[in-house]
């Protein structure tokens, strides 16, 4: 007997019973962001490998270790996607989006990273990305904060922090690197392995650590607010008054640097203490050398993304109510004759309303067991077509969650009553 084949370690399977919760994200997401004048723009999910080295930094983490790369045919180095903005910014000069124009976008899919798999933590993992182009300025990264509020309030999600920081332009950072480096070289000694890797490649990530032992000494290192110029500061503040007179609340948090090199200015991160380690759902911020970076003309830049895992697993822990999926009908028939009218019937039952969910036997089965369906399926009421019935030109309709008595029906009738009950909300 042959062994049966599993999933990769990291790449789980979505199965129908979860599904639902995942459809529920993706369609409040998408209304939201419909609402705010974004665009759907879909991208490969295999790209040259150059793309990520260009745009997340040869150094980091990602590029150095995590990447799921390989050879084609043609001896070409191409990578299957460990994030979608610089896929996003490819496509957005390669198609002509971006120069002297203004784009909302936003994308959904999987994205891949070879790392250790833990709880909300996977090797092929799902993101909503949001990107912007040719905004410059505090207000759309408002813009950007404001819709995540609105996402969370729309499913119904609570005791997520918003925490926000400013990483200057590149100069500032540079500078303030140099300063890094000289602080923690002179306490090379309390480093930790990835501390130490990490300090001649891209030492803002030591202050990211999640090490408790090197808590103290990073508390205590330079601050990059010490090191800004004033139109960096004011940037800042301008974005911190936009989000007082909104109502949203938030963080200041001068370690949260996060982990791309193309970051500028404004980053943030909303956060949860309900998924342990892994408490980010959503992070962003501005990254205006990007565009320029990959090939195109210089160009105002920001954005964010969010986890569908994180998120689906805090739907599941908050256990919001998401839209009731199951069906109105269940359409149950007696045999062969009463299959083939069945099936016709039950097309014109679904022209008659858009809406209605009807789910039709098939494959046969005694009354009984076709009850048993009927039941599982979660539907409110079974129509019920057998000999009888169809010689009488009527069917019968079963409720299944409630007292009604079971009733005939006329085939004529049959589409206006179905849409009736469902109006008043009776199935």
């Amino acid at each position: 007997m042959a062994k049966n084949i599993q999933a990769i370690r990291g790449m789980h399977d979505i199965v129908p019973v979860q599904s639902p919760l995942w459809q529920f994200l993706e369609k409040t997401v998408e209304r939201t962001l419909v609402a705010y004048g974004y665009q759907e723009i879909r991208m490969p999910i295999v790209e040259k490998t150059e793309l990520f080295k260009r745009s997340i930094g040869e150094v980091t983490d990602i590029v150095e270790k995590e990447m799921y790369t390989f050879e084609d045919r043609n001896g070409d180095s191409l990578t299957l996607r460990p994030e979608g903005t610089a896929g996003c910014v490819r496509a957005g000069i390669e198609n002509g989006l971006l120069y002297n124009q203004v784009q909302r976008l936003w994308y959904c899919g999987p994205m891949f990273r070879h790392e250790r798999p833990q709880k909300g933590r996977y090797r092929q993992f799902h993101q909503i990305g949001v990107e912007t182009f040719g905004m410059n300025g505090p207000e759309i990264e408002a813009e950007l904060i404001f819709i995540c509020a609105r996402i969370w309030e729309a499913l119904g999600l609570h005791d997520i922090e918003l925490q926000i920081n400013t990483l200057g332009t590149s100069v500032e950072r540079a500078a303030y690197r140099q300063h890094l480096v000289e602080y923690f070289t002179e306490h090379k000694d309390s480093l930790d392995e990835d501390s130490l890797r990490r300090l001649d490649s891209n030492p803002l990530r030591i202050l990211d650590s999640k090490n408790p032992s090197m808590q103290a000494l990073n508390d205590a290192a330079p601050k990059l607010t010490d090191h800004l110029g004033e139109v960096s500061r004011e940037h800042f503040q301008r974005l911190q008054q936009l989000l007082d007179v909104a109502g949203v609340r938030y963080q200041i948090n001068p370690r949260l640097v996060r982990g791309l090199d193309y970051y500028s200015h404004t980053v943030f991160e909303w956060v949860t203490d309900q998924l342990g380690a892994q408490g980010t759902v959503c992070a962003g911020g501005r990254y205006d050398s990007l565009v320029e970076q990959l090939g195109g003309k210089p160009t105002f830049a920001s954005g964010f993304a969010m986890g569908e895992e994180r998120l689906v697993a805090l739907l599941e822990e908050q256990k919001v109510q998401r839209e009731d999926d199951r069906p109105h009908v269940y359409f149950i028939n007696a045999g062969a004759d009463e299959q083939t009218e069945a099936l016709q019937l039950a097309e014109q039952l679904r022209s008659g309303n858009a809406a209605l969910k009807l789910v039709l036997n098939c494959g046969g089965g005694s009354l009984k067991a076709q009850m048993k369906r009927a039941d599982k399926s979660g539907a409110s009421v079974a129509i019920i077509l057998g000999e009888r019935e169809l010689q009488q030109n009527e069917v019968s309709l079963k409720y299944l969650r409630s007292d009604r008595e079971q009733q005939l029906v006329p085939i004529l009738n049959l589409s206006a009553h179905i849409n009736e009950l469902i109006d008043k909300e009776i199935i």
